[in-house]
């Protein structure tokens, strides 16, 4: 390993995958905001902003999916760990400059470990709801820019995105 390297925490010393022991962490406020975007034409926009879409409330929708998606995390990524969540913010935005829908994603718990995953996760799940309510209208959207903005607490500090 290089020096100055970090070690992968979910990797034993024989490179098997384990569920990393945080029983000797504190447990501290810790905070992580994700984001997403999912780009369409500016009629499947219009659609969805006039809340015209034939599966209902596309906004609505993906927000609680985003959410419910935060709070199962650890049941769809291995190795996570079950958290009790204390807060979820998902954030669904129309844009009609990109044209499209931006996703963010504010999650925070008490615990011993972050939640940078229920935060990516929320966001995730909330840009594939958007293509799903909407796909019969506009097969050619992407998902993109799924990413980590900032996470705080715990021994590693504080992150932030530079742009």
């Amino acid at each position: 390993m290089a020096r100055g390297a970090k070690k992968l925490s979910h990797i034993g010393t024989r490179g098997e995958a384990h569920m990393v022991d945080v029983s000797a962490k504190p447990a501290t406020a810790r905070v992580a905001v994700a984001e997403g975007r999912v780009l369409m034409q500016a009629k499947t926009l219009d659609i969805v902003r006039k809340g015209d879409a034939k599966k209902g409330d596309v906004l609505g929708t993906a927000r609680i999916a985003g959410i419910m998606a935060a709070k199962r995390t650890h049941e769809l990524i291995p190795l996570c760990h079950p958290l009790l969540l204390s807060q979820i913010d998902v954030d669904v935005t129309p844009d009609v400059k990109l044209p499209g829908i931006r996703v963010t994603a504010r999650v925070k718990v008490s615990g011993q470990t972050g939640v940078e995953m229920e935060a990516l996760t929320a966001v995730s799940v909330a840009c594939l709801t958007i293509y799903d309510m909407v796909k019969a209208v506009d097969r050619g959207m992407r998902i993109e820019g799924i990413r980590l903005l900032e996470k705080s607490g715990g021994r590693s500090g504080h992150f932030r995105v530079r742009e």
